[in-house]
């Protein structure tokens, strides 16, 4: 392993441990005498929606073997992907986290998809970073072989961000 490798390898595993702790902690802090941002929850789950959308696309992309347009279709769903979690945590840390309302399977169902989406969006961030260092390092062999996990996964976050917060959304103040 290069010592470019190993940094890389360094900064994604300190990534992958920070920015859900980060989330995590953030959850307990309220912004005092800050305007609540409860706007942003149709705005980030489109940014989710349009994340999911444009991953179809570099797929399609690679797959009919246009390169720079995957490379450029990825770049862009990690500045989604990221723009989200800017304002997913300025969200939690100026409004009251919204409670689902529903009964019966429907609160299963409800529950199933949240607690898979947060799981799920712990484990994507390595998962994205490392395939994205791949990528970039042109290592195509060992990035499509991760890719292959990554892409299934990110996909899953991102559609599920948007059936969560299409479920939640009648039970916003």
């Amino acid at each position: 392993m290069s010592n470019k490798e190993l940094k890389y390898k360094k900064l994604i595993v300190l990534l992958s441990i920070v920015i859900p702790l980060v989330v995590a902690s953030l959850f307990g802090i309220r912004l005092d005498g800050v305007e609540s941002l409860s706007f942003l929850p149709p705005i980030y789950a489109t940014i989710n929606g349009i994340t999911a959308l444009v991953l179809v696309s570099a797929i399609i992309a690679i797959k009919n073997k246009k390169r720079l347009l995957h490379e450029r279709l990825i770049k862009f769903a990690l500045l989604l992907t990221s723009s989200f979690l800017v304002m997913y945590i300025a969200y939690h840390m100026t409004s009251d986290s919204a409670h689902f309302g529903s009964e019966g399977m429907i609160k299963y169902f409800y529950y199933f998809i949240l607690i898979s989406h947060i799981i799920l969006s712990v484990v994507i961030i390595p998962l994205i970073l490392i395939t994205t260092v791949r990528g970039l390092s042109k290592h195509f062999d060992e990035h499509k072989k991760i890719a292959r996990i990554t892409f299934p996964l990110w996909l899953y976050v991102a559609v599920t961000g948007v059936i969560v917060y299409l479920m939640i959304s009648p039970y916003y103040k």
